[in-house]
This record gives structure tokens, sequence and C-alpha cells, in this order.
């Protein structure tokens, strides 16, 4: 009878060790805890629009200048920016808050950017902030920055926030639509 009860615990044991060391194949899903949907409107400053604008060359290349983007992809611009954030894509509509920080053009052969922001909010219906960073490939259609932290309502959250070109004009405007996926919220 004891012997029965060893080989009994030496099987499943056996099955517990196997089962563990090849988990099960299913993927995991990951669903998010919050989801939103965000448009920033980028007005950035041409030597003419100073009353409008809400972006301003910073930091540019020794044969750039600081109100027109550098040639080869902008190559070298910091631009560093305080933007309406609006819930549909209209530049006018009430802003629920400000996209605030910097880009920085960071490749000479493809147009691309590495961004380093924050979303402020003030409003009855959000008070903190949502920070991101992560680089920018333009070309794409869609594109993932992380959310690396937050305050207040956003209280040390994570995610993933993908940004998607919604408008352009020229090298003045531009418009982001932003759906933000947190994974973690309190």
């Amino acid at each position: 009878m004891e012997a029965k009860t060893l080989v009994l615990a030496l099987f499943l044991l056996l099955l517990l060790s196997q089962s563990s060391a090849f988990p099960s194949r299913k993927p995991r899903v990951h669903k998010p805890c919050k989801r939103l949907v965000f448009y920033f409107h980028d007005v950035i400053y041409n030597g003419r629009n100073s009353k409008n604008a809400t972006a301003a060359i910073v930091g540019a290349p020794a044969w750039g200048n600081r109100t027109i983007l550098a040639n080869q992809n902008h190559f070298g611009d910091l631009v560093v920016f305080d933007d309406p954030i609006t819930l549909d894509n209209n530049l006018h509509s009430a802003p629920v808050g400000r996209a605030q920080g910097i880009y920085v053009y960071d490749k000479k052969e493809i147009f691309t950017a590495w961004l380093g922001f924050s979303f402020v909010f003030n409003s009855t219906e959000h008070k903190g902030s949502i920070n991101f960073a992560g680089a920018d490939p333009l070309m794409n259609k869609t594109r993932d920055v992380s959310v690396i932290g937050g305050t207040g309502d956003f209280f040390m959250a994570r995610g993933i926030a993908t940004l998607m070109t919604d408008a352009f004009e020229g090298e003045v405007y531009f418009r982001l639509r932003v759906d933000i996926r947190l994974y973690e919220c309190w």
C-alpha cells in the first residue's frame, strides 16, 4: 500500500512539474482597464503666426534656423509644445487639457522623431496627467508609444498610446489621434 502511495505521489509530482515546464499554448489576452481617445493639435511657429502657435523650434542644427524646420527630414530640430487636447478632431473645440513636452527629429535618412510629453488635465472629467515617451516613426500609419506614468486620476498609469496622424497642413499644423489603453489603473 505504501509503495502505491509513493508511486502516485511521484506521478502527481511529475505531472505538476511538466505542466509548469510547458506553459499553455493559449496566448494571454491583455484587456485594458481604461481606454481613452483624444486629439492634440500642434501649430508650429513659422515666424509669422506667433498668436496661434502652440509649438516652437528651440534647438536647431548649425545649418538650420528656429522658424523653418531643417532640411534632411528636419534632423536635429528640437521642438517644445503646449498643444490643446480635444475630444474630437476640431481645433476649435473646447480643450479638455494640454499636451506638453518635446519632440526631437532624430534621423537624417528617415522622417522620424522621439517624443516625451504629458497630457495635463484639469477639468470636471479628469484631473492629473498621463506621461508618454517613445519613438515616433512618422511615416507609419500608426505607432505606439509607452504610457510611463501619471498623476491624479491616472496615478502610476501604465499602458500604450497608439498615435495616428489625423491631419496635417504643410509643416505648420498637424493633428494626432491618440488612442490610450491603460493596463494598470488605480
